[in-house]
């Protein structure tokens, strides 16, 4: 197959010396015609080597003469993953935008078989304006994780409503790092990723759903997701009652998701009060019970006092399981009680 398109891959990077290399080399080593592909690196502000580091792979790939994708480094002031990607987006050429987390790391084949999705399944009425790799999860010691994301069977293509059901009902994938998305989506409300916010992720894909007619979905794991310790949505050892900022994120993206639902996708109402309920859920099992109090606003309106106004939906919601309905409905009434109760079952002190 002959290609004609650019694509520009996007890597943030802050902090990570001992992995960066091999996210970058994965990135540069693939099949997709070098001539058409760009790697922007966004140093994030690090304190460790890391920025030696890439500077030191490009002039190393630069000298060893053979062809590889032209590499842009760029460095801002720490602000964050968003906003290093939305540096990067100012600066891609491409016509399609691929993100890779500098941790991770992508197989060789990647690229090229989303763009040959991309070309096998456009018309010029419709084309296709994203792909997704399937993925796989890497633990620190390198044995591989449950997948948190099912692959289907066969290459897959569905439209934008459907995909935001996926993600509704936590059986999608909601990460632009597996995907190949069109330049042309980056546009309006959809320009760039929220900054100073966690699952920035599904809020951007959530909102750019909505002008995406088919999804191509590849059974190939191609991107690898690397799991360190000390991760924003991990809880540290050392520290009893921290609680990742990751939880009240997903809660306040539910309800945006809501809002959302609607709004245009009308169909999906009873899935999107799911995904709501279900992100409280995983709130409160979270939580540390010494922040369960009344000077905590977050808690009390926007997650227990949600609970308490949607207990009709909590008995009518065909999404949910009978142990959800159990928990939800407890945790509504008095949830000190059922998550003192429960951390106790589960031994967590």
């Amino acid at each position: 197959m002959t290609f004609r398109k650019k694509i520009s891959v996007i890597i943030p990077a802050y902090n990570i010396e001992d992995l960066i290399v091999r996210c970058l080399k994965s990135v540069r080593d693939q099949t997709y015609p070098s001539e058409l592909m760009e790697i922007i690196v966004v140093d994030d502000g690090s304190t460790d080597d890391t920025y030696k580091r890439i500077e030191e792979f490009i002039e190393k790939s630069e000298q060893e003469g053979e062809q590889h994708p032209k590499m842009l480094l760029l460095h801002q002031e720490n602000g964050g993953s968003s906003k290093a990607r939305n540096l990067a987006l100012s600066a891609a050429t491409g016509d399609y935008i691929g993100f890779v987390d500098s941790d991770d790391y992508v197989d060789s084949h990647m690229y090229e078989s989303l763009m040959k999705a991309i070309e096998e399944n456009s018309t010029e009425e419709s084309p296709v304006l994203m792909a997704q790799a399937s993925r796989d999860e890497i633990a620190e010691d390198g044995t591989r994780l449950p997948d948190v994301c099912i692959p289907p069977k066969a290459v897959k293509t569905i439209n934008g409503e459907q995909h935001l059901r996926t993600l509704l009902m936590h059986t999608g994938d909601a990460s632009f790092c597996t995907k190949l998305t069109s330049r042309a989506l980056f546009k309006g409300e959809c320009r760039g990723f929220p900054e100073n916010e966690l699952n920035e992720d599904f809020y951007l894909m959530i909102h750019m759903l909505k002008r995406v007619e088919k999804l191509v979905i590849l059974p190939q794991q191609y991107y690898h997701v690397f799991y360190r310790s000390g991760s924003n949505s991990r809880k540290k050892a050392d520290q009893k009652d921290y609680f990742p900022p990751v939880f009240t994120d997903i809660v306040r993206n539910s309800d945006v998701a809501y809002r959302l639902v609607r709004k245009n996708f009308p169909a999906l109402m009873d899935v999107a009060m799911r995904f709501c309920l279900i992100q409280r859920l995983d709130y409160l099992l979270h939580i540390p019970i010494s922040k369960m109090n009344h000077g905590n606003k977050f808690y009390r309106k926007e997650v227990v006092g949600f609970l308490q106004k949607h207990m009709k939906d909590i008995f009518s919601n065909k999404y949910l399981t009978t142990k959800n309905r159990a928990y939800l409905v407890a945790l509504g009434i008095a949830p000190k009680a059922v998550r003192s109760a429960h951390a106790k079952v589960r031994g967590i002190k």
